[in-house]
């Protein structure tokens, strides 16, 4: 057994976790007056040295695929650093018969340093779905209970958008968009032939100077990282104010195992491994907000356990772990024969859409629940490793004329990505794989996952809306999927879209959810799990503003307990 060393102090909030709900949880509390550690599993960061924002394909070994191009699997080198969907010495298992893929980021900011910035609000309906349709489950808080957060997120981080009127798709305080592409006018031009709302996208990306952060320079490259703190990330724009106040420590490289109960049955400390030093570490703390991501959260507290929840910390419901879900995921996409002949212009703008379609037909009956939004790509962006596969497979022959053509394909292609709602069902969660465990000796995840009907005959839908706007637009349309087979109608694995959610799902009852409507434990009053595990449902939006909005909300209030001194 390790000797554990304690840490020399107290500190009267643990955070585990520095991405968007650990992020925005440090930035309150210590604002608040609170003394505040965290702990994350990965490296500190250095925007400066670590992001590749504006390195150049020909600058790299590879040109970015990495040796035996394996660098492709994770978005190649270019992509900000550290996200993977394979860590050495950190694995996770699938139940025979399931196909899960996790997608996990070791480093300070989390998934915040890489991700879409897509940053959509959850509608009024998206709260009361079960009294809706009769499917899942209500949330225990209303629109009207988060709205608040979410003018309190947009006005500080930056998101652009107009003000539509959608009931789908709330409007927001937003700043002024970035004008079209020409392959998002095609896009428009297509759906407003066909009544389909394309409007301006929301994405975390200021276009003008907004607290002290410079405007996008259009430079097109988010997912690289950014430099000037352009776009959202929690390392860049959460935790420096944190720091700012002296109440903040960070201790990055430190891996949580477990978190101990004292004799009142309070949470008392959290065990964590040093990676760097290989030692194992306890840190003591008044209260505990858990946000290491949906399926980390779970995993944490599914491994605490003790002679008073054998079952995993705050689990008498037995709920942890359960309600997984993740976004339905289909793509398709048209040559268009236009973008043949479009002159060489600058096509960068954000690193995302400028353009997106919001659910429209939520006034009609559909035969899947909820809805879906497709999210646009095309455009002659920076060429990549894999850009000209396709052409390759379709074109024949080699050397002058191969490249010649794939001249001519550079930029005809637009992209369309559905991304849906998916109904908890219970063949979908995860669990403490019983015989593995990781390099640092903690039992890994094992996932079970299964789309059900309703995700699937969305998919369908998804592809036949494609089809109707390439078309529409003049366009030819392409896609790989398939009626049947293992992903029918081009439905993606579990995991893929990277919108994991519910595993400590909040509700009014302890007997069936984890957490109470702010995020605290219903079994143990100062633990808190603010990531999107504490999600009842799986709206169409992409979770990452509503994570922020909930983890603000949670903080004010668990700011709050701790003044009146409940914690």
């Amino acid at each position: 057994m390790p000797q554990i060393l304690r840490s020399p102090q107290a500190y009267d909030v643990c955070i585990i976790g520095s991405g968007a709900a650990g992020g925005t949880a440090a930035k309150i509390l210590t604002e608040g007056g609170l003394k505040v550690a965290m702990l994350e599993a990965g490296p500190a960061l250095d925007p400066a040295t670590d992001f590749k924002e504006h390195v150049w394909p020909y600058q790299l070994p590879h040109r970015g695929a990495g040796v035996g191009g394996k660098a492709t699997a994770d978005f190649t080198e270019f992509l900000a650093p550290n996200g993977s969907w394979d860590i050495p010495g950190e694995p996770y298992t699938n139940a025979p018969g399931s196909r899960f893929q996790w997608f996990r980021s070791r480093i300070v900011g989390g998934r915040t340093n890489h991700w879409g910035r897509i940053a959509l609000r959850c509608a009024p309906v998206d709260f009361r779905a079960r009294s809706t349709d009769g499917m899942g489950d209500d949330w225990p808080i209303s629109y009207e209970d988060v709205a608040p957060y979410y003018d309190k997120v947009e006005s500080y981080i930056g998101v652009f958008g107009t003000k539509e009127n959608i009931p789908s798709a709330p409007d927001g305080v937003f700043l002024p968009p970035p004008r079209p592409r020409c392959t998002e006018t095609i896009v428009k031009k297509a759906c407003d032939q066909l009544r389909i709302p394309c409007i301006p996208s929301r994405l975390a990306v200021i276009t003008q100077a907004h607290h002290g952060r410079p405007p996008c320079h259009y430079c097109g490259q988010c997912g690289r990282g950014c430099i000037t703190a352009s776009n959202f990330s929690s390392s860049q724009v959460m935790l420096p104010p944190a720091e700012q106040t002296g109440r903040f420590t960070l201790i990055p490289n430190a891996m949580a195992r477990e978190i101990l109960l004292a004799k009142d049955g309070r949470a008392q400390s959290v065990s964590y491994v040093d990676k760097t030093t290989r030692s194992e570490k306890k840190l003591y703390a008044k209260a505990f907000v858990v946000a290491a991501s949906t399926c980390e959260s779970a995993r944490l507290l599914l491994n605490s356990k003790s002679s008073t929840f054998p079952e995993g910390l705050a689990n008498s419901s037995g709920v942890i772990g359960r309600y997984l879900t993740d976004s339905v995921g289909s793509s398709g996409g048209g040559f268009f024969p236009q973008l043949v002949k479009m002159p060489p212009h600058n096509h960068d703008g954000v690193g995302g859409m400028h353009m997106y379609i919001p659910w429209w037909k939520y006034d009609r009956k559909n035969d899947f629940a909820r809805g879906y939004h497709i999210e646009l790509s095309g455009g002659r962006h920076m060429p990549g490793v894999g850009e000209f596969y396709e052409t390759c497979e379709e074109a024949e022959g080699y050397g002058v004329p191969l490249k010649q053509k794939c001249r001519e394909m550079y930029g005809t292609y637009i992209g369309f990505s559905g991304r849906g709602e998916m109904i908890p069902n219970q063949q979908t969660y995860c669990d403490i794989d019983p015989s593995v465990v990781d390099e640092w000796g903690i039992p890994v995840l094992r996932f079970h996952f299964q789309w059900g009907e309703s995700e699937i005959k969305m998919a369908r839908d998804m592809q036949q809306t494609f089809r109707d706007i390439v078309e529409a637009g003049g366009g030819t349309f392409y896609s790989k999927a398939r009626a049947d087979g293992a992903h029918p109608y081009g439905i993606h694995d579990g995991g893929v879209i990277i919108h994991e959610l519910g595993t400590v799902r909040m509700g009014s009852s302890p007997k069936t959810s984890a957490l109470n409507s702010y995020c605290q434990a219903h079994d143990v009053k100062n633990v808190f799990v603010t990531d999107a595990a504490c999600f009842v449902s799986n709206p169409d939006k992409n979770p990452t503003l509503t994570i922020m909005a909930l983890s603000w909300r949670a903080s004010e209030y668990l700011l709050d307990q701790a003044q009146k001194g409940n914690l």
